[in-house]
């Protein structure tokens, strides 16, 4: 039978649809990266959120072939950011971790940079809390080899309640992101606020850059911020917004 391959198009709509928000630095205020968020419009489904979608497609083979649209989306957003002189340092986008498992993966990823003349380093990786459940090494060595050819990882969902944080320390990422689960703790008692406190700081000890996630308030921010993490995310920071309204934004 033959393999069959993910619809390109619905509708006359993209049928991967990425959105993007904003990660701040709050020692500036001002946009430090571009976070992106897959929406898949389907035939009988309508609009599916990843939450809806992502598990389910990473434990199937053609979770590679989504990534690689996914992965060609985000480059020509990254080059349109930077025409429009956006400035960040990276756009993200989700890989599955199927993918680091791959022969010459590394080839692939730099073949599609180069088809673009993007620099790896204006890519960033985002890896799911399952990489933390791996132990062969083969997860950690192959980050390893693409971080030295400029590319960036972030591990999503960093402290929540199933994460096992210990493991971390297996795995060279460059960025972490938090649960909001550790954000709505924030200000509950002095244990719950010393806990976060000490996320924060045992990241910053593997000398990985912690963000925060859910920030909402002011106060959020501020509290992570003298923790010691200097990047955020959540309806603070800004919300996810299509390519094109992002950079219409950029032109007033």
């Amino acid at each position: 039978m033959a393999k069959r391959s993910i619809q390109k198009t619905v509708g006359g709509l993209r049928a991967i649809e990425l959105y993007f928000r904003v990660i701040r630095n709050m020692t500036t205020g001002e946009p430090a990266f571009y976070q992106s968020r897959t929406q898949l419009n389907t035939p009988g489904l309508g609009t599916l959120m990843p939450e809806n979608f992502r598990e389910l497609a990473d434990m199937s083979p053609q979770c590679t072939e989504l990534f690689l649209l996914e992965l060609k989306q985000a480059i020509q957003t990254n080059i349109k950011f930077s025409k429009r002189d956006l400035i960040f340092e990276w756009i993200s986008v989700y890989m599955p971790i199927r993918y680091l498992m791959q022969i010459s993966c590394d080839k692939i990823l730099l073949e599609n940079c180069q088809k673009y003349d993007l620099p790896a380093n204006r890519m960033c990786f985002m890896l799911s809390g399952q990489l933390l459940m791996e132990t062969d090494g083969i997860a950690a060595r192959t980050i390893r080899l693409l971080r030295s050819y400029g590319f960036h990882f972030m591990l999503m969902n960093f402290g929540a309640l199933d994460c096992p944080i210990m493991r971390l320390a297996d795995f060279p990422v460059d960025y972490v992101m938090f649960s909001p689960e550790l954000t709505y703790y924030l200000g509950r008692d002095q244990r719950t606020h010393d806990a976060a406190a000490s996320v924060v700081g045992f990241v910053n000890d593997l000398e990985i850059h912690p963000i925060a996630d859910g920030i909402m308030e002011s106060y959020q921010a501020e509290t992570f911020y003298d923790f010691g993490c200097i990047y955020c995310a959540g309806s603070l920071a800004g919300t996810y917004l299509p390519e094109s309204e992002i950079r219409q934004k950029s032109d007033h």
